[in-house]
């Protein structure tokens, strides 16, 4: 065109030097490669815990905070617990949980021994009662004392570990202790928890600022309903309760915890898993990864971990009073149940193959002429390895005055009903010096102390059919928790 400018020729394209089945290949190569980075970012997010480089027993950091305070244990004279051989399962590991509350003092009263067999998809979850009577060098043997006479803190975990590794015959792989007010927020992060609780609790001390006040029935509870019921013990005035004490409000505790556990199960809380996360970072510590944590979560819930394969039950006990030196009386403690014990060790809770015998576990027991034995055949306190000298008192001396207590100074009531958890029927316990000196005997026959708890009375065997009172005439306190303050009852 003239005087006009010359229009642009298209450009033409270039033809592609892909064919189309290399740029199929490209795109599968892409695809394969984020799917790589997926499972690696999952392998790293999920990690199976590797026992074989495990540090000895600790939880906590050191005193300039650089990392774990792992001290190899010193078991003394006493029988080592088992800690490796071939496993019942490739993937079965033990955990020692402990229930640490933060507001009575930090005290470990709630100690659970579990293990869970991933391969086989079964879990149990044993209860230690806090009367518990252990080897100790120590008058008062009691298992939830262990933390305090071990200086508290780390220590304390530490010489608490040994302890029920002893006790069971093995050192649990694992250890997790948890701040009470964790249970409360983990129930708060789920929309709560459907509960049956199992009777009124009323409750208030000021002291410790908790106050309890909730109504029996099953309904839907909050993170504060929750800790209220798992602290209950008994009213105020100590008539309305547990009539089995501290084993009552164990079994209370097991049962909500399970429904916790069958609630956490469900689908819909996969996806508040940032909340669980911010829970376990503030209340819980442990000598397991993160990511063994998260490793266990993913395999009950691609394993199909059913509620009817998690057992609770709580360590198979008896009754037993034993003289102490410091406190001029008898003092009140639970014993296990050597054989049943032994059986459930073996069938459910030990990581091992190898069948443990008697000896390989420390159970406590009374004998008959008031001393102690051990099933391992050594007492660490030496002076309660042989019968004790009780002081004589004069015959008008009123028995009213000077009762038998626990730790904490309350009045025990020696001819309450106990519930033996194993039976759930009434089981008398064992009065002073009560035993037979054979730890694999779940009754024993002796002697029982006179009303003025000084001298002794004998009693004749065993006939295998005591009587019991209908009812109790008030339900028995063995020892109080720590974070509830009572005032004893007024003498009679």
């Amino acid at each position: 065109m003239a005087g006009g400018k010359t229009p642009k020729q298209p450009k033409q394209k270039k033809p592609s030097r892909l064919t189309r089945q290399q740029k199929i290949l490209i795109v599968v190569a892409v695809i394969l490669a984020v799917a790589l980075a997926v499972v690696v970012a999952c392998q790293s997010l999920f990690v199976r815990p590797d026992l074989n480089n495990k540090k000895p027993a600790a939880v906590g950091k050191d005193d300039d905070g650089s990392g774990a305070a792992a001290e190899e244990i010193d078991y003394g004279d006493g029988v080592r617990p088992r800690a490796d051989g071939e496993r019942k399962s490739k993937d079965f590991y033990t955990v020692l949980i402990l229930g640490r509350d933060t507001g009575g003092g930090g005290n470990t009263d709630t100690m659970l021994l579990a293990s869970y067999d991933v391969t086989n998809q079964k879990a149990t979850v044993m209860s230690i009662p806090r009367d518990t009577m252990v080897n100790i060098p120590y008058d008062i043997k009691r298992i939830n004392a262990v933390y305090n006479y071990g200086g508290g803190g780390e220590k304390g975990i530490q010489y608490l570990y040994k302890e029920i590794s002893q006790l069971v015959g093995f050192e649990p792989d694992f250890q997790v202790i948890v701040e009470w007010e964790a249970v409360g927020r983990i129930v708060d992060a789920m929309g709560g928890v459907w509960f049956d609780v199992p009777r009124d609790m009323n409750y208030k001390d000021p002291y410790q600022d908790l106050v309890i006040s909730q109504k029996a029935g099953y309904r839907l509870l909050s993170g504060d309903d929750a800790m209220q019921v798992l602290r209950y013990r008994h009213d105020n005035n100590m008539k309305y309760g547990y009539p089995d004490g501290d084993l009552g409000r164990i079994r209370t505790q097991q049962a909500l915890l399970k429904a916790m556990v069958e609630q956490l199960l469900k689908l819909e809380n996969i996806t508040k898993v940032n909340q669980f996360v911010k829970v376990f970072q503030e209340c819980v510590e442990t000598d397991m990864s993160f990511q063994n944590i998260l490793w266990f979560a993913q395999s009950a819930y691609l394993g199909g971990l059913k509620m009817e394969n998690v057992n609770f039950v709580t360590m198979p006990n008896k009754g037993a009073y034993c003289w102490s030196r410091s406190y001029q009386n008898n003092q009140s403690y639970v014993v296990p149940i050597a054989r049943e014990l032994l059986d459930l060790v073996n069938n459910h809770l030990s990581p091992f193959a190898e069948t443990f015998t008697m000896s390989d576990l420390d159970i406590m027991s009374v004998n008959a002429d008031g001393s102690v034995s051990s099933s391992t055949g050594y007492v660490e306190d030496s002076k309660a390895a042989v019968p004790p000298v009780k002081p004589s008192k004069p015959a008008e001396t009123d028995p009213a005055e000077d009762p038998a207590v626990d730790e904490n100074g309350n009045p025990i009531d020696s001819g309450t009903i106990v519930i033996d958890p194993s039976t759930g029927q009434p089981d008398m316990p064992a009065e002073p010096g009560t035993g037979t000196g054979d730890p694999n005997s779940g009754t024993g026959t002796g002697t029982t102390p006179a009303p003025d708890g000084g001298g002794e009375a004998s009693t004749p065997p065993d006939s295998g059919t005591e009587q019991f009172p209908e009812t109790p005439t008030e339900p028995e306190t063995p020892s109080e928790p720590d974070f509830i303050t009572i005032e004893p009852p007024p003498a009679a």
